[in-house]
């Protein structure tokens, strides 16, 4: 159990759990809207790359890898900001307002060095506003409820990316119907993409209460270690990572596999809304049976998935692999959150959100480059099959290391909770 986990008077009345529902509501609505900005562009990113832009696969693999690599290195600068600074607000504006300037710009773009630089700019965004978001929540939440906390905040992030292709492939509809240049279409959707990202800052400045915190600048000259269960984590996260390369393949093999560009967006709504939708009851059952499970189900539901992309020889195939895909991020992505925030304490929760998001990143790249690369040089299944067996190998090393990952603490708790 780490330190603020200890029961301090008037910990848990209700005025506090009021503030900490309110504050992890206000950044789950501000992650919506961001959820839409984004998924309005995802889907059709890597057409635009190809078709307009007339980028290969193996550079849309870099520029791919170079959005989460970016993300990565300034999420680490962002977490130690987080642990230093006496809000966290200010560091999640800059970084919505950063990824729109990176949206926007790809309006402009006309040649791959721009496509990186707008990329890299919008990972910046990325990286700066993560971890903060990770400690507002993990700060709100109780320790006994923090699953729950990441699974509401998962959930309203993933019901906006939901929407994003929705409204996407209406959009896209209209724009067919009217005879619209594929490039103009485009062009108009990140425009869009961008507009929304301004409900999301606004929220931002004007939904999320937050009290000064106090910063011990001693802490901060001499900092709490991390815990040793952090970085066997983290070890393995980052193995899998090289195995989970960019969403933008599994949206290039549907469009191999002979979908069409409006059901492209409706299939990756799918996606996100089993993920939306099963968010909760995985943060909830991660309060019960441990975080571990969940984690070594996701991962295994990934390999079994990209199996299946790798195997598929019709468009059909992809509407219940994107299912599969959803499910995969619900028993993982707040989960694997809250499993820090349950071994490091409060005082370093930025700095642990920042190097665990630093890993997984800084993996991607390679990650991008060994699926654009074997997609090239070998076939569009080649990706799919090795992405499966390294997810397998990681999932082998959980099951392995699961004692030491586990902390001790909350075994116990677990133990006692179940029937």
């Amino acid at each position: 159990m780490t330190n603020d986990e200890v029961s301090q008077p008037g910990q848990s009345d209700a005025g506090q759990k009021t503030e900490g529902r309110r504050t992890v509501l206000a950044v789950g609505w501000a992650s919506f809207f961001g959820g839409v900005s984004q998924d309005i562009v995802i889907p059709i990113l890597p057409l635009y790359l190809t078709q307009v832009l007339g980028l290969d696969k193996a550079l849309i693999g870099f520029a791919e890898g170079l959005v989460t690599a970016a993300s990565s290195g300034f999420k680490i600068i962002a977490g130690r900001l987080s642990d230093r600074l006496p809000f966290q607000r200010p560091l999640v504006a800059a970084g919505y307002s950063l990824s729109m300037v990176g949206r926007l710009g790809l309006v402009f773009a006309s040649g791959p060095l721009a496509v990186f630089a707008l990329r890299f700019t919008d990972g910046i965004g990325k990286g700066v506003k993560d971890p903060p978001k990770d400690v507002l929540v993990a700060n709100a939440a109780e320790a006994t409820t923090r699953g729950r906390s990441f699974g509401i905040a998962r959930m309203l992030d993933t019901f906006g990316s939901a929407l994003g292709p929705l409204v996407l492939s209406g959009l896209l509809f209209i724009f067919v119907q009217n005879h619209v240049a594929p490039g103009d279409c485009y062009r108009w959707l990140l425009v869009l993409s961008a507009c929304v990202l301004v409900v999301t800052i606004a929220i931002v400045q004007f939904g999320i209460r937050e009290k000064r915190r106090t910063v011990s600048r001693g802490a901060a000259a001499a900092p709490e270690p991390l815990a040793r269960q952090f970085y066997v984590f983290i070890t393995l996260a980052g193995l899998f990572a090289i195995a989970n390369s960019s969403d933008a393949f599994l949206i290039l093999r549907a469009q191999n596999l002979g979908l069409g560009i409006i059901a492209i967006p409706l299939a990756y709504a799918v996606l996100n809304i089993i993920y939306g939708t099963l968010a909760l009851p995985a943060g909830i059952l991660s309060d019960r049976v441990g975080r571990i499970p969940l984690i070594t189900a996701g991962w295994t539901l990934y390999a079994v998935c990209y199996l299946g992309f790798a195997l598929a020889d019709s468009a059909w195939q992809v509407w219940p692999l994107f299912a599969l895909y959803g499910v995969f991020y619900a028993v993982t992505e707040g989960v694997s959150k809250a499993l820090i925030a349950d071994t490091v304490g409060r005082e370093v929760r930025g700095r642990a959100y920042g190097v665990y998001n630093m890993v997984v990143g800084v993996a991607a790249l390679p990650a991008g480059l060994i699926a654009g690369l074997l997609w090239d040089g070998v076939s569009s299944r080649a990706p799919f099959f090795f992405s499966a067996a390294l997810a397998l190998t990681a999932v082998v090393l959980m099951i392995a290391f699961r004692h030491q990952l586990t902390p001790r603490a909350q075994r116990s708790s677990i133990a006692g909770q179940l029937p």
